[in-house]
């Protein structure tokens, strides 16, 4: 299964980034591809949410099952949609300087060898996309700090 990983240190408290990163219902507004959300479930501990992402011509819903442990871990589980399997986690640590680190990690497997194949040629890039559009809403939400981000992977 294709899967990265990025890790970063950034000027945001765990608890901004862990408010950030649950607030699914707000994605179509700032992640690329994302065309829609709809949150059909949400507690403390646990989302269910519905995803339309869209490139081009292209659309497919995928849905999954978000577990929260505030304010340090997000864990999404694949539940339904065009792929076998897709899975991320994020970790934030807080540091030092009140800021905290990021761990972002995701996973995935396509039914469709061709899909699979041509996600793997792009995936690196779209991936890392996805991160700094977390990054920049971030900015946007809390004050932009961005001199003091830094990567760690």
């Amino acid at each position: 299964m294709p899967g990265i990983r990025e890790v970063r240190r950034l000027p945001y408290s765990a608890e901004q980034m862990f408010d950030l990163v649950a607030d699914v219902g707000r994605y179509a507004e700032f992640l690329p591809w994302v065309v829609a959300t709809r949150v059909r479930s949400d507690s403390e501990s646990e989302m269910i949410a519905d995803m339309l992402v869209g490139f081009r011509a292209l659309r497919e819903k995928f849905s999954s099952r978000v577990v929260k442990t505030r304010p340090g871990f997000i864990e999404v589980f694949y539940l339904d949609g065009p792929m076998r399997d897709l899975d991320n986690a994020w970790r934030f640590a807080p540091t030092e300087d009140g800021g905290c680190e990021v761990d972002f990690s995701v996973s995935f497997t396509f039914r469709n060898a061709v899909f699979e194949r041509l996600a793997g040629e792009y995936f690196d890039r779209a991936f890392r996309k996805m991160v700094q559009a977390f990054e920049d809403r971030a900015a946007v939400l809390y004050g932009s700090s961005s001199s003091s981000a830094t990567s760690t992977a």
